[in-house]
């Protein structure tokens, strides 16, 4: 009877060992997990290319390739923001210098330009520098992605500002043509008004001769 129970305690005692081993294996995977997405950047995408803008740029590949890349950077661990860091500047170098798209090559879009490749460059200088913390590349990635929606909220904004135009020509054409055709109308009228009144009074000239 006591070998009974004393097999009863040692099954309980392991029992117990195999739940702690259990729990702390858990609470270890939460943790590490908590640190792999404390050590990622998360932004939001805000603004996405109009269906006409899109059509726009879809051969200008200096445009694509970038874009391609910045995805990436919506959710992305620090060490690969930094990691493709010069390879970014280097692509929205090209394509700052060869904008292939007539209609966005206005000085306000180029100003863009020039202020995302200036901080894809500051990304790319972290990259060397040992001591760069966390938030400090944290917050220079979350500047570049807003920098890059001011620029697709731009590309957007032209496209609509030109269909805007285009529909005011088409509202208008009718409403011009029916004014020319007034006017005329009314030139012509005064015309016959003048003439009657001439004819008139020439009737009365010879009617006080005669």
């Amino acid at each position: 009877m006591k070998y009974l129970y004393s097999l009863l305690f040692i099954i309980l005692l392991v029992s117990i060992s195999c739940n702690r081993t259990k729990k702390t294996q858990e609470t270890a995977e939460i943790s590490d997990t908590l640190k792999l997405n404390e050590d990622r950047i998360v932004n939001a995408i805000s603004e996405t290319l109009s269906p006409k803008a899109k059509k726009s740029v879809a051969e200008w590949k200096e445009y694509q390739h970038v874009d391609e890349l910045l995805l990436k950077y919506y959710n992305i661990s620090n060490l690969e923001a930094l990691d493709y860091a010069e390879e970014l500047s280097g692509l929205v170098q090209a394509m700052k210098d060869t904008i292939r798209v007539n209609e966005l090559k206005g000085p306000s879009l180029k100003a863009r330009f020039n202020v995302l490749y200036s901080e894809t460059l500051r990304l790319a200088d972290m990259a060397t520098i040992p001591s760069i913390s966390t938030e400090e590349v944290k917050q220079e990635v979350a500047r570049i992605i807003e920098v890059y929606d001011a620029i697709n909220s731009k590309i957007n904004t032209i496209y609509e500002v030109e269909e805007f135009q285009k529909s005011l020509e088409i509202d208008t054409e009718t409403p011009v043509n029916l004014i020319k055709e007034s006017s005329n109308l009314r030139y012509r009228s005064e015309n016959l008004k003048e003439t009657i009144r001439k004819k008139k009074e020439r009737k009365l000239v010879s009617s006080k001769k005669s």
